[in-house]
């Protein structure tokens, strides 16, 4: 038995939203003492899809993620006595920001009459990222450029909240990656980084929480 859950023709907008906000204050953590900094990270990303057949969606998202660090200072030791190594940073800066578009293809699997149900998606994400980083006095500064390239799958739960809007919940499984990394050091030295991955198992900490409209 078939059941229709997202029928031809119909339009689906959605979206995430997220910011957090930190402040330390002489504050402890492990072998780091007396951490003062402050900082800041937010992230949207906007989507819209389109229903080419029953029960399947083709669709385009954006995301725009932007992070602060301001490190005043803090101390890393290990060891005791005679024996420690003490580590020191006096000042650190980071800002950094990347985005990119991202194309989805969702296969619905309807769990039955109610307003629940599961199925797979998939696609490509193409994006760049820009970064400042500064430390040390006098200072020394690094800017740098990124390119990243993914393809995954990220199955997940929906479930309707009205006839129009469902919140949806999506975990990475598996994919490959491709990214690059040009650093400029004091307008001077030049650094680049090149890394790739394949992954096969489920990324708990790539669990996306979000609301869509179907229109």
């Amino acid at each position: 038995r078939t059941s229709l859950f997202v029928p031809k023709g119909q339009w689906v907008f959605g979206g995430t939203v997220s910011y957090s906000t930190h402040n330390n204050r002489d504050y402890d953590v492990l072998v780091i003492d007396d951490i003062t900094s402050e900082g800041y990270t937010f992230k949207v990303s906007p989507m819209i899809g389109y229903a080419l057949g029953n029960n399947s969606t083709l669709g385009v998202r954006f995301i725009y993620g932007r992070t602060l660090l301001k490190l005043d200072g803090a101390n890393v030791s290990f060891g005791n006595g005679d024996s420690s190594t003490d580590l020191s940073v006096d000042y650190y800066y980071a800002l950094r920001h990347s985005y990119s578009f991202a194309a989805v293809y969702r296969r619905y699997i309807p769990f039955g009459e109610g307003g629940g149900g599961g199925g797979g998606g998939g696609g490509g994400v193409f994006g760049g990222s820009q970064g400042k980083f500064a430390a040390d006095s006098p200072i020394k500064g690094t800017f740098q450029r990124g390119f990243d390239f993914e393809l995954g799958l990220s199955p997940g739960l929906i479930a309707f909240a009205t006839n129009s809007m469902a919140v949806e919940v999506n975990v990475g499984m598996m994919g490959i990656g491709y990214s690059r990394v040009r650093q400029v050091h004091n307008q001077v030295t030049t650094g680049t980084r090149h890394q790739s991955a394949m992954n096969f198992k489920v990324n708990l900490l790539s669990i996306g929480l979000g609301i869509s409209f179907y229109l």
